[in-house]
């Protein structure tokens, strides 16, 4: 019999599956016909695309990994079946954190403005520099993903020694190596983590100081370049505290070894580790205009309220 926090926690990521795939299925949905209606698709579209694809992957391997964890935690923990699970997980992981480190990079050097050398000479070139960005993160992510090769062999030597009972001190100093070695593959997460944390700060900057000119110009508060700027500002507020809420959760599950009470930590931390990818797409509908005014017509509401010729502050 199911405990109540177990069943609560199928219930909660029952639910965040179910959002996530309608968001990105949504989204893929939309700009998958229209890429293949126009036989041509936009940088941005490009990318949300992908993210979306890969967050309906991690969505799946989520949702097992939590169903194994429920109801068959040995083979969870244990084996062939964990080995694919991680490495899964760790691919698709990475790749969907970098490709979100290239929307915010698009963003920041398509919206904001500034006069340093360094800036316009990245602006002038976004194509390019993204394209690139993207390239790395597929190699990055593969290469996190092999790096696991040697985990598991460690892991597959300490299993069989905690088999046969004979713990020594030099085994139990591997056990603690093989511990250290799973929590530093976090540190994959930092540099993306920090690149999008340098293109929120610079967006946000540039945004304010925008805002700020216009108010001083006697604009009004109500003009639409200033409401867009202010809605940009709210949706990337979102989307940095989402990623560090995300990247906060794996950080804990992965060091769930040195916590008490394992079980429930890695509990908690799937649930908030599934809350972004589930949230997150619905926060790139808003802020997209195509993706908001199908999504709103397909609501039944009017799209008369949508003004005609505007464009969301994230549009392409």
């Amino acid at each position: 019999i199911l405990g109540l926090e177990k069943c609560m926690f199928l219930v909660l990521s029952a639910t965040e599956f179910i959002l996530g795939m309608l968001g990105n299925g949504f989204i893929v949905l939309v700009n998958g016909s229209s890429w293949f209606k126009n036989k041509t698709v936009s940088l941005s579209d490009f990318i949300i695309t992908n993210l979306a694809l890969s967050r309906i992957v991690l969505l799946w391997i989520l949702l097992v990994d939590g169903v194994l964890m429920v109801f068959s935690s040995k083979v969870h923990d244990e084996g062939i079946v964990m080995q694919i699970i991680d490495i899964f997980w760790t691919f698709t992981n990475h790749l969907s954190i970098w490709l979100a480190t290239c929307l915010s990079v698009f963003y920041c050097l398509k919206i904001a403005s500034f006069s340093h050398p360094t800036f316009l000479w990245l602006k002038w070139r976004v194509s390019r520099v993204v394209v690139h960005m993207i390239l790395g993160a597929l190699f990055l992510s593969c290469v996190s993903a092999m790096s696991l090769i040697q985990e598991f062999k460690i892991y597959s030597v300490l299993s069989g020694i905690d088999g046969t009972g004979n713990m020594t001190g030099h085994f139990r100093k591997k056990r603690n190596e093989y511990k250290v070695i799973h929590v530093l593959g976090t540190l994959w997460n930092l540099p993306p983590l920090i690149v999008s944390l340098a293109a929120y700060f610079l967006l946000i900057l540039s945004l304010g100081r925008h805002m700020q000119q216009l108010q001083q110009s006697g604009i009004s508060s109500r003009d639409p370049s200033t409401e867009a700027h202010q809605k940009a500002i709210k949706i990337i507020i979102s989307f940095f505290f989402l990623f560090l809420l995300y990247f906060l959760a794996f950080l804990i599950t992965t060091s769930s070894y040195f916590i008490p009470g394992t079980e429930m930590v890695n509990i908690i931390g799937e649930v908030v580790t599934m809350f972004y990818p589930a949230s997150h797409s619905f926060i790139l509908i808003l802020g997209n205009n195509k993706l908001k005014q199908t999504f709103v017509e397909m609501l039944w509401c009017e799209p008369g309220h949508l003004k005609p010729g505007f464009k969301g502050p994230f549009a392409p």
